[in-house]
């Protein structure tokens, strides 16, 4: 099922989300909606709090990004395989020099800025079966990574903008918070009480 997209200035997204344990409701249909969800809206990730749930889980897809034919064959052979679920992940480590790559975000429509972020991450994280592991990412599986991981912090890409930039996105995050923006997906506005699809 498809679940609609929480936009921008809605509470939730700016909460610390909190950790699951095996017996959460209904895991394994939230986890396939999101999925579908994520699909829908033609995104490479998605976070819990996205669809209005403040839990620390979240999905990556990185294949779309398979068909940039900048990257090298095996680059591209690595984002394609990419698929994986977060629950409870905790980043251990982000090191090497900061690189910027232009972000969006499902929750930000027709918003993209550039981000500067570490290219090597260690995480620790738990499956859809609650097994544990430790893994390191780089480049761009790194940087989605930390770009979902940063929502089950309360953190936006926009807040990761120098001052200037924010100032001037000002406007444009409070139109997309009121609903005023055209959308293919489904999303649920905080200034508007009915859903728009």
């Amino acid at each position: 099922m498809i679940l609609p997209i929480v936009a921008y200035g809605d509470p939730v997204l700016k909460k610390r989300a909190t950790e699951i344990t095996p017996e959460y409701s209904d895991l394994k249909s939230l986890i396939e909606d999101m999925y579908e969800t994520m699909y829908g809206a033609h995104g490479v990730g998605l976070a819990a709090p996205q669809i209005g749930r403040s839990i620390r889980l979240f999905l990556v897809d990185t294949a779309p990004f398979s068909e940039d034919e900048s990257y090298s064959k095996s680059e591209r052979n690595a984002l394609k395989l990419f698929k994986k679920t977060f629950i409870n992940p905790e980043i251990l480590e982000e090191t090497g020099e900061e690189w910027a790559f232009n972000e969006g975000c499902l929750s930000i429509p027709n918003v993209r800025e550039d981000v500067l972020r570490k290219p090597h991450i260690k995480i620790r994280y738990q499956d859809e079966n609650f097994e544990t592991y430790t893994e390191e990412f780089d480049g761009l599986i790194a940087r989605v990574i930390q770009h979902e991981y940063d929502h089950i912090e309360g953190v936006l890409f926009t807040d990761k903008v120098s001052s200037l930039k924010k100032r001037l996105l000002k406007s444009k995050l409070t139109s997309i918070s009121k609903g005023k923006i055209n959308v293919d997906y489904r999303m649920r506005f905080p200034q508007i009480s009915k859903k728009r699809f």
